[in-house]
């Protein structure tokens, strides 16, 4: 009987631990909660709709039922009726979009001095409630802080653990049979995928082939040490499920070499050499529209292959005054992960040894035609999803994954293809398209309210928001996100990113730190 006790004590104090752990940040969840009259962009490249009430129950959607007409009143009777102790919330004005899905988050790390908490509420602040982490301090970390979210412990987003291939081993993966045992094990654990670097053909076959068979999925940023002999071709047809950023693609596009025009003194340890060259590599590649060109597509789109671009992560190397005096970064960027982001031959990613004209005007190059495919694969039916890797090359966690909406805009994507790329595209990849994606009548009660149309304007959803001259000619700041719904609890974002705000504030404040720019200390 004491035992039993205990038991539903300890039930009990987890209840209490959850709700104190978000008490000052968020309601619910609900019995019953009603979002009435917003409109509804959907993740399914529908137009926007509206206005619509959504009922939701506890954690699932139970209806969503458009409820009068533009400069209508609403007739009451015509609408869900509100239960006893459910949570109404008037959204009238306001913009409802399925939460967002950031395919390559990293949760902080140890050199960038970025904990879990700060990460998890910027993302959280931006609406992202499920996140794919591809590889970061190792499973296990990973694993538990993905149980705490599950269980709504902790301010978090939804966490997909992808392990860096070989992490935890005892010594480097040298064997087909040893790959597989890898796969095998970190599947037990209980991850969700596997993040690669590259390695040796039969390495990458034996591991792919494995985690196939086992159900889980896989991601790959295709390294220059190893992309010579596995480009995207070759992971996708042995199963890989998704590529990240952009390694590996056009050196599957090469029509007259087998490798990258490296310089003779080139040194991939050398991060301004490694990242210099990389922008040189798409004029490389066989010219859009080309044979060779639509050929590549045409296989990857016959695979059901998933692109994960990450535009945001190496716009520095195109224009890096303007990502190094982003606005936020003086109020929200802690001064470990400044002083990370500053030139460096330690840091990675930061490259900025002697970065200049040439440099940029390259990589400007290099975006146009990386865009070109990109544009051109979703046109075809491809899947493309959006992803940040912030917490490098003076990306912001949050913040990022909004400016890769703006880049993917850049590229040619309609607004509503965009936000299809953040919600269902991403849900899909994940194969969490069942319960996550779209606001549907049984899926999660995943949600963003916003009080500006972000396709109007996608700087609406910065946690700075949007600036705007009134008819009064008065400057204001409008927009940001307003509500992040993740299973059913309606999370403050502006007061979460103020929390945040607070950190960075108080880290300032005990090293009496300033940020000043770099070469001016």
């Amino acid at each position: 009987m004491k035992k039993f006790s205990l038991l539903i004590l300890t039930a009990l104090w987890g209840v209490t631990f959850a709700l104190n752990a978000q008490n000052s940040f968020s309601e619910g969840p609900f019995e019953q909660l009603l979002i009435r009259g917003a409109m509804l962009i959907n993740g399914n490249g529908a137009p926007p709709i509206g206005p619509v009430d959504i009922v939701v129950q506890n954690n699932r959607i139970r209806q969503v039922k458009v409820v009068g007409y533009p400069g209508v009143a609403i007739d009451p009777a015509n609408r869900p009726q509100l239960q006893a102790g459910g949570k109404e919330i008037n959204a009238e004005g306001m913009y409802v979009l399925p939460g967002f899905v950031d395919m390559h988050g990293h949760i902080g790390g140890t050199a960038q001095g970025a904990e879990p908490d700060y990460v998890f509420k910027l993302w959280m602040g931006h609406g992202v409630t499920t996140v794919r982490e591809p590889s970061g301090r190792g499973v296990d970390f990973t694993l538990d802080l993905k149980r705490k979210s599950a269980a709504n412990r902790i301010i978090a987003p939804r966490i997909l653990a992808y392990t860096g291939f070989g992490q935890g081993s005892n010594g480097p993966i040298s064997t087909p049979e040893q790959a597989r045992e890898w796969v095998r094990a970190n599947a037990k654990k209980g991850a969700d995928g596997v993040k690669f670097f590259g390695a040796a053909p039969e390495i990458m076959a034996a591991a792919l082939d494995e985690n196939k068979k086992l159900g889980l999925r896989s991601a790959c940023h295709h390294a220059q040490m190893d992309v010579a002999r596995w480009n995207v071709l070759h992971s996708a047809r042995a199963g890989l499920t998704s590529m990240e950023h952009w390694y590996g693609l056009p050196e599957a596009l090469f029509e007259d070499k087998t490798v990258q025009n490296y310089p003779l003194d080139y040194n991939y340890n050398n991060e301004q050499h490694r990242f210099e060259e990389a922008g040189k590599l798409w004029e490389q590649a066989a010219a859009p529209y080309s044979a060779h060109w639509n050929a590549v597509m045409d296989e990857l789109l016959e695979l059901d292959f998933t692109l994960d671009p990450t535009f945001n992560i190496y716009e520095a190397s195109r224009d890096l005054h303007r990502a190094r005096r982003a606005e936020w970064h003086e109020e929200y960027t802690l001064p470990s992960l400044w002083r990370f982001y500053a030139p460096s031959k330690v840091s990675h990613g930061s490259y900025w040894h002697y970065w200049g004209t040439e440099q940029e005007v390259a990589w400007k190059r290099n975006y146009r035609l990386w865009m070109t495919f990109i544009n051109e694969y979703k046109n075809r039916g491809g899947r493309v999803t959006v992803g940040s890797d912030s917490g490098f090359i003076y990306q912001l966690y949050g913040f990022a994954y909004i400016r890769e909406m703006e880049l993917l805009r850049e590229a040619g994507f309609h607004p509503l293809e965009i936000i299809r790329a953040a919600t269902l595209n991403g849900a899909e990849a994940l194969g969490m398209d069942a319960d996550i994606g779209t606001v549907a009548v049984g899926k999660l009660a995943d949600m963003v309210i916003v009080s500006e149309n972000p396709l109007e304007n996608f700087k609406a959803l910065y946690g700075t928001g949007a600036i705007k001259l009134t008819e009064n000619n008065e400057v204001v700041r409008v927009g940001g996100v307003t509500y992040t719904i993740k299973d059913g609890i309606v999370y403050d974002a502006k007061a979460l990113l103020e929390d945040v705000k607070k950190q960075v504030a108080a880290a300032k404040a005990k090293e009496g730190f300033e940020i000043r720019q770099p070469g001016r200390d």
